[in-house]
């Protein structure tokens, strides 16, 4: 593995960072995690957080960090719960929409005041997400909208075809419940505003004072987390304690490949700050 690791020389202008599979794995912190963070917070180094998943508000995951030890502002974590509901009211006011979802989703599209139907004649968008109460009643409905009346477009929250659990099991993501949708309707997504979409990034980035591409996207997925670095200027750390593999790096053509790719987190705390800390693997 050693021959695909690159690690950072420098410190960066502020850090993006996903969270399950690169901070922690289900209920615990991966290595080094607490500590970097700590670090890049004693140097008034902006962190901030995203996920693709929309199972969760942010003030859960806000939670589930400080119980991790990483207190972290609510301000500071954007999901795709986050950046449906801004995208919406910022292209759709006022549109009708009916969410495929859970009900993290429906309580912030409820709070932002987006009307939501489950009536196929008023439905103006249609949005999938990653529900685990997928029926074939739900899909009805979106047929319906979509297809018989002509006049709902189906959005998704996020891209993902799996959300990954430790141990290596996993459940069907967002993508199966668009890929549904569109194989009924023969219809394709207009927009998917989970990573890789920029619109994580315009979350991520609001109110920092800090240059995009001198920033840096930490996560395990090439195709999500590193992805969007890649298509909007900034750098990327992969970090091989998830999804990705040391053989999925070598397998990538060379505009393909991330930044930097670590073997745990904290590598991103460039080797001449861990001397000056006196850190060592066996410490954490």
């Amino acid at each position: 593995m050693t021959d695909v690791l690159v690690a950072p020389t420098e410190f960066y202008d502020a850090y993006i960072f996903d969270m399950d599979g690169t901070i922690y794995l289900g209920d615990h912190l991966l290595p080094g995690a607490e500590r970097m963070i700590h670090e890049l917070r004693r140097r008034d180094i902006p962190v901030r957080f995203l996920s693709n998943n929309p199972t969760k508000d942010p003030e859960e995951y806000a939670v589930k960090l400080a119980k991790l030890g990483l207190p972290t502002d609510v301000a500071d974590i954007a999901n795709t719960v986050v950046t449906t509901t801004n995208w919406l009211l910022e292209h759709h006011p006022d549109a009708v929409v009916f969410p495929i979802s859970e009900e993290p989703l429906k309580r912030a599209l409820a709070k932002a005041g987006i009307k939501m139907s489950e009536n196929p004649e008023e439905i103006d968008i249609v949005i999938a997400s990653y529900d685990r109460g997928f029926d074939y009643r739900k899909l009805q409905i979106a047929f319906d909208a979509i297809w018989f009346h002509k006049r709902a477009f189906l959005i998704q929250t996020n891209p993902d075809r799996f959300c990954p659990f430790p141990g290596g099991r996993g459940e069907p993501d967002c993508a199966a419940m668009t890929a549904a949708i569109e194989a009924a309707t023969n219809t394709t997504c207009a927009v998917s505003l989970g990573k890789p979409s920029p619109v994580m990034l315009t979350e991520a980035m609001h109110g920092l004072d800090a240059r995009v591409s001198h920033s840096v996207m930490v996560g395990d997925r090439l195709q999500t987390d590193i992805q969007m670095a890649l298509d909007t200027g900034m750098k990327s750390a992969l970090v091989l304690t998830g999804e990705a593999t040391a053989d999925d790096v070598r397998a990538l053509a060379s505009e393909q490949l991330p930044t930097f790719v670590l073997d745990r987190v904290d590598r991103l705390i460039p080797a001449w700050a861990w001397d000056e800390l006196g850190w060592t693997d066996a410490d954490d």
